[in-house]
């Protein structure tokens, strides 16, 4: 299956957010994952709201893909740019502002808190060492992700 870049695209204000937003909400109606996987496209100034998910619980990740932006994460305020992640516990209160010149994208993975054991694969390994600042050899990672 493919979707293309802004195909299925569309306009929203998320959270009482201001400005324009539009979101791709990939997959949509086929995805079994139970997540939401989103690219938004927040133009200059615009925001997405503080907001908290707490009924239900809902998790949220940002990954920045181009622009610059702040979040809102409870009581800090993170500067953002390309490559920079966040995660939102689900009782947080969260909230994401364009505050570059150009648009912010970001894709948005969210859902329910949960687990799911990817500890048998090599790059869960090897992301655990970096993690732990080991230089230790995880393995050749031949395995699959």
């Amino acid at each position: 299956m493919l979707e293309r870049d802004g195909e299925h695209a569309f306009e929203h204000t998320l959270h009482e957010g201001t400005g324009r937003t539009t979101i791709q909400y990939h997959f949509a109606d086929t995805m079994r994952m139970p997540v939401a996987v989103q690219t938004w496209t927040l133009e200059p100034g615009a925001s997405e709201g503080d907001h908290a998910h707490a009924q239900p619980e809902i998790e949220e990740f940002y990954l920045v893909l181009s622009g610059h932006g702040t979040m809102h994460l409870d009581d800090r305020s993170y500067d953002l740019s390309a490559g920079d992640s966040v995660l939102a516990p689900p009782q947080a209160s969260r909230g994401v502002t364009n505050t570059g010149a150009e648009q912010l994208r970001v894709l948005v993975v969210w859902g329910p808190p949960g687990e799911a054991d990817f500890s048998g694969y090599g790059t869960h390994r090897k992301s655990m060492t970096a993690r732990a600042g080991s230089s230790a050899d995880p393995g050749s990672g031949d395995e699959d992700r």
